[in-house]
């Protein structure tokens, strides 16, 4: 298996299209929100990346989900898991291409999650806990994931659920299968991320981006679900809820995407840091050298096509 990543505006998805139209790959999105119908233009899902030359490259895990619904890692596994199956099974080529860390982390690193029952027990003992206590209990564990895990109530205590169940129930922890991995990180400077990210932020909300988190909400999708997607439907639902004007939407949600990135490459980093092997390539040079790199590293690798 491919495996493309990197932060958000490096033009990742359409170097994976590229290669995929080369390779018969098909290509398996690794993204915390595309999964959702109709939450096309706030989670970047640019369908038309997938069309190289006319020829529409096949993609999976996207808009296989009803908008506000929860999806989780253990979701994204199975789901992974299947659509892998049947791309390998056709013996076409799986390539995993997102900026999801905790989604692609948990195919690269092979562990296999489980669905986790809950305890209503320790939801009553943690009740009357601080954050700062359940935070302090959820390092016990593990090092949270991220800031949302330590500002999120029903969060932490369900990560604190979860870990304690695997450390409850170590015989239950189940491999995933042995898949021969190459991966790929495209790669700019920050400035060039930043300027990206204003650009496209300007023409999302040209292209209606608004208007998308406004149907949601009249479709019945609560502002409440709308406001746990971070970013883009957060931002937006505060400013339709008449939290923000559309200056300070504009402001505060260029920030946020800002510090996303960075949380991107930072979280790419301690990837490498702990063992996983990144092969980064410059954003910036012709898309046709990018493929090119790729293939030759592909080649290296033994990933056949």
């Amino acid at each position: 298996m491919l495996i493309i990543l990197g932060p958000t505006a490096t033009g990742k998805t359409r170097l994976a299209a590229a290669v995929a139209a080369l390779t018969q790959g098909e290509i398996i999105s690794a993204d915390s929100r595309q999964v959702f119908r109709g939450m096309d233009i706030g989670s970047g899902k640019d369908l038309s990346d997938y069309v190289v030359s006319v020829k529409k490259v096949p993609y999976h895990l996207i808009d296989i989900a009803a908008p506000g619904e929860e999806y989780s890692v253990f979701r994204f596994q199975n789901d992974f898991l299947k659509a892998w199956k049947d791309i390998t099974n056709r013996n076409s080529l799986p390539i995993l291409c997102g900026g999801t860390g905790l989604y692609l982390e948990s195919i690269i690193n092979g562990y296999r999650l489980i669905e986790v029952p809950a305890n209503h027990e320790l939801r009553i003992s943690l009740q009357n806990l601080s954050m700062e206590e359940l935070t302090a209990k959820l390092t016990l564990y593990r090092r949270p994931h991220s800031t949302t895990d330590t500002i999120d109530r029903d969060r932490i205590l369900r990560a604190i659920e979860i870990e304690k169940y695997h450390y409850d129930h170590p015989e239950i922890a189940a491999e995933m299968p042995a898949i021969n991995k190459l991966i790929i990180g495209v790669k700019l400077e920050r400035e060039e991320i930043r300027q990206r990210i204003t650009k496209r932020l300007k023409e999302r909300l040209d292209q209606g981006m608004i208007a998308e988190v406004s149907n949601l909400i009249n479709s019945g999708v609560s502002p409440e679900s709308l406001l746990k997607y971070g970013l883009e439907y957060k931002y937006i639902t505060q400013h339709l809820l008449g939290q923000l004007s559309f200056d300070q939407l504009f402001t505060l949600l260029n920030t946020a995407i800002h510090q996303f990135a960075k949380r991107q490459t930072t979280w790419f980093r301690r990837m490498e840091r702990n063992g996983c092997p990144i092969h980064w390539i410059d954003g910036m040079l012709a898309e046709s050298k990018k493929v090119e790199m790729t293939l030759d590293l592909m080649k290296q690798a033994n990933i056949t096509y």
